[in-house]
């Protein structure tokens, strides 16, 4: 009889180190660190720029919140974010400025806008719920340009005061407008975050994923996808009552077409699902439209197209798809 030889069970795979569990809480924590002290070391112009990316990044990221976790690319979604920013100045203008309440109200008007529209939108999908938002959007637009008592018409809501904390103006400094822009776009930020790794983040991946067997499961998806919708349309209200504190001004232009082009193009550059890789997405575009378009005499959209197609061939998923390579143990 000859003793039947085993080979030893493999070593179960060793789990993550704390040190790798906390880079990305560190990295986290030196980004805002960096964000917040930028105004002590930049022009007010260069200030002005990271502000709008902030802004935007809040935007795409409200986006992504749909497009890359649920899976409904959206073309109107500027609809909601320009929605936001009339309300916000309409009621800086004719009530108040004091913050809060204008960001309240930008975040109201942008989740009614979306509740109104969203129940019959979400029940669609593919290219009719790209090409419904669209046509939402161009509606929507086309409302700001006529109703010239409330909007301004095409020269839109001019003379909107700056918010005020306390009695004092923000206005008379670039960094306290950025430091109120990043405290709101990072509590923004941080709940559609939490809202991702939820519970109900999950059912919206699932959705995204296969929604005939969610259904199957017994999730109500319709009523998830009008409630994601409606969130969505909220933070890009949020976003859009920002834009009002930095620039004082909305047009038309803020809720059409090309601003939405724009947010999604921004989150296929950062790579759906991602909302870090959404927010360094708008910067790309902010920076390419406003600081390499007026050098490049108008042409920045030119290159924000070479840009998406060299994302599309070359990183499929976006930067967010990006991986340092890791060193093979000997």
């Amino acid at each position: 009889m000859t003793a039947v030889q085993t080979r030893p069970a493999p070593d179960p795979p060793a789990p993550p180190s704390a040190l790798r569990r906390g880079l990305p809480g560190a990295t986290a924590v030196v980004v805002l660190v960096v964000l917040a002290a930028a105004p002590l070391f930049l022009a007010p112009f260069a200030t002005t720029t990271l502000t709008r990316i902030v802004v935007f990044g809040l935007f795409a990221v409200s986006l992504d919140l749909l497009v890359g976790i649920t899976g409904l690319p959206s073309l109107g979604h500027a609809a909601y974010f320009g929605a936001g920013a009339y309300a916000a100045g309409w009621v800086s203008i004719n009530l108040t400025a004091e913050a809060p309440v204008p960001l309240l109200v930008g975040a109201a008007m942008g989740a009614f806008a979306a509740a109104v529209t969203g129940w019959i939108t979400v029940r669609t999908g593919g290219v009719f719920f790209l090409m419904l938002t669209l046509a939402i959007g161009e509606t929507i637009q086309q409302l700001a340009n006529t109703w010239e008592s409330a909007t301004g018409g095409a020269n839109g809501l001019t003379g909107v005061p700056s918010v005020r904390i306390g009695g004092a103006p923000l206005g008379v400094n670039a960094g306290f407008t950025y430091w109120y822009v990043l405290v709101v776009a990072v509590l923004g930020f941080a709940l559609v975050w939490l809202v991702a790794r939820s519970p109900w983040g999950a059912a919206l991946r699932g959705i995204r994923d296969n929604e005939p067997r969610m259904r199957a499961l017994g999730y109500p998806t319709a009523l998830y996808k009008y409630a994601v919708f409606v969130l969505a349309g909220g933070v890009a209200g949020i976003a859009g009552s920002l834009l009002v504190a930095q620039q004082r001004l909305v047009t038309p232009a803020d809720l059409g077409f090309l601003t939405a082009s724009f947010a999604l193009l921004a989150v296929v550059i950062g790579g759906a699902g991602s909302l870090w890789g959404a927010v360094l997405g708008a910067a790309v575009v902010v920076l390419v439209r406003e600081t390499l378009g007026p050098s490049l005499d108008g042409h920045g959209p030119l290159v924000l197209g070479v840009v998406f197609i060299v994302v599309v061939y070359l990183l499929p998923r976006g930067a967010a798809g990006l991986r340092w390579p890791r060193r093979r143990k000997p």
